[in-house]
């Protein structure tokens, strides 16, 4: 099969074309990929910015594909099923987070695309039991950014609590899906982007952002809550002092440069700050029944496989609109075919 290696943090993925197709062990399943979204923690891992990444890695950990076959002890009912793989990967199931329903804080947990192989590959093993079945309201390539964009995005909205307005910071692939939830719940939004990001900017406008400005902007309005996309630490005291009383301020990724100093003041008045960490999968059932229902959209530029690192790159200069996801070419054509008979049919109606 083709897959995407990384040797060594900080240099580009190689395309290997003779990669052996993984076997699903126990409990497990093998997945034929369709579609896998290209995440910030993909850079992460890519870029060293999160240590000790497997050998010979193949990243990827927002993948949607079909169960192609199972491991020992996994229903044979499976094959054929679509299913969505996301970066918690494997938990022990005994410790006292996992006994907890804070699964996502498990000391041996393990993740895809990092400690496991992923999806930028024509196939990838999971383990069954955390894979989510998709809704078929959504193709695979709309459905990859859900996978980790959208449930993180879903569980630093959770964090945030109850707010009327709440302030985005980095105006990327999960804020784009967050601002939905958020307009469902009533909520008003507010979008920060990098400062002179006037195209980001109209993308939050169009995504329903009450207002959209620069990341070193102060809001019209006193927040009552912010949730910290990019991983930029002097954000947090910006986002504090656009804050009100009783403020939450979530910080949303798993890595950030680091925090600078800042006077109590900004944190007085009962603000809380605080992290988010992974995902468990009750988050994902919750976020994708939501999902469904809202209907989430998403806004995504595809690539081909063996593009992978023109993809990174595209993320990591801020040149992507929403999400970039990565197709198998089987897949593409396929997406391809189906958009220009969606494009027949209008014309001929």
């Amino acid at each position: 099969m083709r897959a995407m290696v990384l040797d060594e943090p900080g240099r580009p993925l190689r395309l290997d074309r003779e990669r052996a197709r993984p076997e699903p062990g126990p409990g497990q399943l093998l997945i034929r990929v369709h579609a896998c979204g290209v995440c910030r923690t993909d850079l992460h891992v890519v870029d060293g910015e999160l240590p000790e990444p497997a050998a010979a890695l193949i990243p990827g950990h927002e993948i949607v594909g079909t169960v192609d076959s199972t491991g020992a002890g996994v229903s044979p009912n499976h094959i054929g099923q679509r299913v969505g793989i996301p970066w918690l990967g494997w938990t022990c199931g005994d410790c006292a987070f996992c006994r907890s329903g804070r699964e996502n804080l498990c000391d041996r947990a393990r993740f895809t695309g990092y400690q496991i192989d992923g999806g930028y590959a024509d196939y990838a093993v999971a383990d069954a039991g955390f894979c989510f079945p998709i809704p078929n309201a959504f193709s695979d390539q709309d459905a990859a950014p859900l996978l980790c964009a959208g449930l993180i995005g879903y569980r630093a909205w959770r964090m945030a609590g109850d707010a009327r307005r709440i302030g985005l910071y980095g105006f990327g692939a999960a804020a784009h899906i967050a601002i939905q939830v958020a307009r469902f719940h009533g909520q008003e939004v507010y979008a920060f982007t990098r400062p002179g990001d006037t195209a980001g900017q109209d993308f939050a406008r169009r995504m329903g952002a009450t207002w959209a400005g620069d990341s070193d902007q102060k809001p019209p309005d006193k927040l009552d809550a912010a949730v910290i996309f990019a991983p930029v630490g002097a954000l947090v005291p910006a986002a504090l002092a656009a804050t009100d009383k009783g403020a939450v301020v979530v910080c949303a990724g798993i890595h950030m440069s680091d925090i600078p100093r800042f006077a109590y003041r900004l944190l007085w008045e009962e603000r809380t700050l605080r992290s988010v960490a992974n995902l468990t999968r009750h988050d994902g059932e919750q976020f994708f029944d939501l999902a469904a229902r809202i209907p989430i959209r998403t806004t995504t530029t595809a690539f081909d496989l063996e593009q992978a690192n023109e993809a990174l790159s595209a993320l990591r200069d801020g040149r992507v609109e929403g999400a970039a996801v990565l197709l198998t070419t089987s897949q593409r054509s396929t997406q391809q075919d189906t958009a220009l008979r969606r494009a027949r049919d209008h014309d001929a109606g």
